[in-house]
């Protein structure tokens, strides 16, 4: 399956900043994958710090990517929801996808929102992918 990343000329240079403008996918099966937190299944309390939420958040992801048969190479889109979004904090929130991805993410948005499901958490990510 084929995974095509664009990032038109007559569009802001969102390669340089590490994610993609428009992704294409061929047909294949597509993955819907709730948004992961900085949860753990043992059940070990939720690190305060934003880029260590996104850490664990990232690594659900990949967990939960794995349950289905596919990878962080099969990822179409991500969206990232941070309590209290700023320009200071957004770099923490961002900060596990470079290794993920192995380089240049696919089309990702982050949004500020005021809270998530639980008041200590400060970060969610949720995915779609395709895969052949």
């Amino acid at each position: 399956m084929a995974i095509t990343k664009i990032n038109p000329d007559d569009m802001p240079d969102a390669g340089a900043m590490g994610y993609t403008q428009v992704t294409t996918a061929q047909p294949g099966t597509m993955i819907f994958l709730s948004g992961q937190v900085g949860w753990s299944r043992d059940g070990t309390p939720v690190p305060e710090g934003l880029a260590e939420q996104a850490a664990i958040a990232v690594r659900n992801v990949e967990r939960g990517l794995a349950a289905a048969g596919a990878s962080a190479a099969d990822v179409t889109s991500m969206r990232i929801y941070v309590v209290g979004l700023t320009d200071d904090n957004a770099g923490d929130a961002y900060s596990p996808l470079p290794a993920f991805f192995g380089g240049q993410a696919p089309c990702v948005t982050m949004i500020g929102v005021s809270s998530l499901a639980s008041p200590n958490l400060l970060v969610e990510m949720e995915v779609t992918a395709v895969k052949s």
